[in-house]
């Protein structure tokens, strides 16, 4: 008689699931949209720029790879930890509550440890590729974002140059990989970035006030209804950033080109700055925005096109 076979022994051990690719893919998007990519990419372009315009036809494609990349990493997890801060906000405003913190997509403890990981990281990407002082650059702008400017932002208006000050960083960063020197020109990119944002910034807050009140964030706007002290700000700070987007030439960083290309953008951009103070209107403030979005990369490429002779 044939012993009996018994079914546990002789059916096969089931594997365990695999996670469906679709899942990964959806993480892995979670994870990259906690970035910020798009404020990542154009802080990564000024960050070339200052690279480019420091080295003067020196450049070297490792140093600048490395800078890029260093800083890449640091200004995801800034935004990773904004996003980690703000997440109770994030789901209160139509414009966030599908970030990958209010959505459920990503826990919150995650969130903290990518981007504290990735300011890490980044941070000594640029010691090692770059030199103390851009690495040294890329820190205080991710502790000003994380601790200065986010903290702020539910407390006081102030928020916006508050914020102003990290972002127009990045050039310098690249400018430091360079030249290892915090000297004028890299301070003259700092400045034209900084008063840049100010427009930019206060056009998108006119546009989206009554959700930033929504997520309990001190805007401008928010006590300004009528629109003429947002326009006046704005307008202000697009007629400094007149002479001050003039001063590359000045200091012999850039030709005559550039001189004149930039005070043509300028009048521009204070054109648009002045009709949205004249008539604050969602239409002057998006075309304020728009002209924001054509100013910065059209003077960067002009700083490129046209430098002065090394």
């Amino acid at each position: 008689m044939k012993p009996a076979v018994s079914l546990s022994q002789s059916a096969p051990t089931p594997k365990p699931a695999e996670a469906p690719l679709g899942e990964v893919q959806s993480r892995s998007s979670a994870y990259l949209e906690l970035t910020k990519p798009r404020i990542v990419l154009m802080e990564l372009i000024t960050v070339g720029v200052g690279y480019l315009l420091g080295a003067r036809g020196g450049a070297h494609l490792g140093t600048l790879a490395l800078t890029l990349f260093g800083t890449a990493l640091v200004a995801g997890g800034a935004g990773a930890l904004n996003m980690y801060v703000e997440r109770d906000r994030d789901a209160r405003m139509l414009r966030t509550a599908r970030r990958p913190l209010p959505s459920g997509r990503i826990k919150p403890i995650e969130a903290l440890v990518f981007g504290t990981l990735l300011g890490i990281l980044g941070t000594v990407i640029l010691l090692l590729g770059a030199g103390w002082l851009p690495a040294a650059v890329a820190a205080a702008a991710f502790l000003l974002y994380i601790y200065f400017y986010t903290p702020l932002k539910p407390l006081s208006t102030l928020n916006t140059p508050a914020g102003a000050i990290p972002g127009a960083l990045p050039p310098m960063i690249g400018w430091t990989a360079a030249t290892g020197t915090l000297d004028a020109g890299a301070w003259v990119l700092f400045l034209i970035v900084f008063l840049w944002q100010f427009p930019h910034f206060l056009a998108i807050a006119w546009m989206c006030r009554e959700d930033y009140e929504r997520g309990g964030m001190r805007m401008l706007p928010g006590v300004d209804p009528t629109g003429a002290m947002t326009g006046r700000q704005a307008t202000l700070h697009a007629l400094t950033l007149i002479p001050a987007g003039l001063l590359p030439t000045l200091i012999g960083m850039a030709g005559s080109w550039y001189f004149f290309g930039a005070l043509a953008l300028g009048l521009y951009y204070l054109a648009a700055s002045a009709r949205f103070w004249m008539s604050a209107s969602h239409v002057s403030a998006r075309r304020l925005l728009l002209a924001s979005i054509l100013y910065l990369p059209a003077i960067l490429l002009l700083l490129i096109l046209n430098p002065a002779p090394a």
